[in-house]
């Protein structure tokens, strides 16, 4: 269990942070670009649950907000040993397996798309947009990351599967799609 005693450290203050394995790197290296990006994802998906609170899926995305964490102490333990222990927790493959679960439970529900739709519909539907796209620019730093230093093959299907729960999760929230907004190509190109 993480216990916090005191919120500042100045262990930071020369424009260092550290890992979980005791070793320092630059606030702006690869690595914390990625874990950023998961902790800013989960903000947006805090954000999102606000909307969400009391309704079907509010279980879902406080789980979700959970893995997110792990994701963030995956990417903060260096190395090449993905097996996770009491003492280095890492993203298994049984986390994108729920999410995949549960994305064919509401897909089952939703009506076929006929175009790309437009993120909005109703605030909870747009705040969940908006998550998607936090998500999708966390991906985009792992991958880099990934480009870099071996990351866990887990850790990127995660992040990678959580973009598709996050919009099929959108459309139900819209009335199981009924109240998407579609995208018109082209429809302002003339008037």
């Amino acid at each position: 269990m993480v216990r916090l005693n005191r919120i500042y450290t100045r262990t930071g203050d020369a424009g260092t942070t550290g890992l979980v394995d005791g070793s320092r790197v630059v606030k702006h290296a690869a690595r914390m670009e990625a874990i950023g990006a998961v902790d800013e994802a989960n903000c947006a998906l805090g954000f999102a649950a606000v909307a969400l609170a009391g309704s079907a899926h509010a279980a879902a995305v406080a789980r979700i907000q959970n893995d997110l964490f792990d994701l963030g102490a995956d990417l903060a333990t260096p190395g090449e040993d993905f097996v996770p222990s009491p003492m280095v927790l890492r993203m298994v493959p049984e986390q994108t397996a729920w999410l995949e679960r549960a994305i064919d439970a509401i897909n089952e529900s939703l009506a076929p798309l006929t175009s790309f739709i437009l993120p909005g519909g109703s605030e909870a539907a747009a705040r969940v947009h908006l998550s998607r796209a936090s998500v999708r620019r966390a991906e985009r730093a792992v991958t880099a990351l990934a480009s870099e230093v071996p990351v866990n093959p887990a850790a990127l299907a995660y992040v990678n599967r959580l973009s598709d729960y996050l919009f099929v999760l959108a459309r139900a929230v819209n009335g199981g799609g009924a109240d998407d907004v579609l995208w018109v190509p082209g429809a302002s190109r003339s008037d």
